[in-house]
């Protein structure tokens, strides 16, 4: 929900400052409507349902995978697209894919989001209301900002969004924050706010293949983004999860993967490869078979390096970040 219009109204009807906390743990809990909060005065509860939405985004589209994904078009007030995720796992795990931005100014080659208009930065209210059009379903415990935009260009509301999320079910540890490699924002992660988990689109070992998939290196070259990830994690003692898409041709090769090996093989243990097979859009780019993504992992560990291979989520309903944003935007 808006919680500027919530601390407003409440204001404005001359509430007790605690009245503000009271909604937001029913919010947080999962609560659809304002005649739940039981605690709050009837004619309170009333006022507030004329006054103030649950959400402050309105509801689009859904789409629903065989694998259980869950994937969410919605919209903000001035009618911006964006797009929440909800991936359930066999193991109890329910991790959302948060967004940040309405689109992305950052233009990667292999996104779906890139090819999308730039809208604006979401507010925190809009981030929590991604997590809360799932919560009000089920219990979830796990969020990654990998959604539309780059979190760091928006790492105020981000950060706000984050102290919030340990409300839902959401505890700090199993909260990751994914960045291209904005090295202001991570030089930020390293002080500021919780200890969340940093994740660092890599996508390429080199250069000048990088620079080619994200304009973004030729601000922020490999070693620069790589120096930063190592402060970050000297400062917080966490892992670096580094991504990295897998695109038939591009950067699959074993001599990629030792070129790869050697960036993030020191300091022990700061880094993690996380293998990503690529869910396909219309930017041209195909997904690595089976057998070179199994050789580039082989080849990481053999030099020391820890790596896996992501789960693939949501093929049948395009879930590749942005796609169905996309296709709202062009409408």
């Amino acid at each position: 929900m808006d919680q500027e219009l919530l601390d407003r109204t409440l204001a404005e009807r001359g509430e007790p400052s605690f009245r503000a906390l009271q909604v937001w743990k029913w919010a947080a809990r999962g609560a659809r409507t304002y005649e739940e909060m039981t605690n709050l005065p009837a004619a309170l509860r009333a006022a507030l349902a004329r006054e103030v939405p649950l959400s402050s985004l309105s509801f689009e589209d859904e789409s629903l995978a065989s694998d259980g994904t869950q994937k969410a078009l919605l919209r903000t007030h001035d009618g911006r697209p964006l797009e929440a995720v909800l991936m359930r796992y066999r193991d109890g795990r329910r991790s959302l894919c948060l967004s940040s931005q309405s689109g992305c100014p950052l233009s990667c080659t292999f996104c779906a989001t890139g090819r999308m208009k730039f809208g604006r930065n979401l507010t925190a209210s809009e981030i929590l209301d991604q997590a809360l059009h799932f919560r009000r379903s089920e219990a979830v415990n796990h969020a990654v900002f990998m959604g539309m935009g780059e979190p760091l260009l928006n790492l105020d509301a981000v950060l706000e969004a984050c102290e919030r999320l340990p409300d839902l079910g959401i505890a700090t540890s199993n909260t990751a924050v994914s960045t291209v490699g904005w090295i202001p924002g991570i030089e930020r992660l390293a002080r500021e706010g919780r200890p969340v988990r940093l994740a660092l689109s890599l996508h390429a070992p080199e250069d000048a293949l990088r620079s080619e998939l994200m304009p973004v290196n030729e601000r922020y070259p490999l070693d620069e983004v790589l120096a930063a990830c190592r402060d970050w994690h000297a400062a917080r003692r966490r892992e670096v999860f580094v991504e990295y898409l897998m695109l038939e041709g591009v950067n699959d090769r074993v001599e990629q993967a030792l070129a790869l090996a050697e960036l993030v093989r020191e300091p022990r243990n700061a880094f993690k490869v996380n293998l990503i097979p690529y869910n396909p859009t219309e930017a041209g780019f195909e997904g690595s078979s089976r057998g070179a993504i199994d050789a580039f992992r082989s080849t990481l560990e053999s030099r020391g390096v820890r790596a896996t291979v992501r789960l693939t989520r949501g093929r049948d309903i395009d879930a590749a970040c942005g796609q169905l944003a996309v296709r709202a935007a062009a409408a």
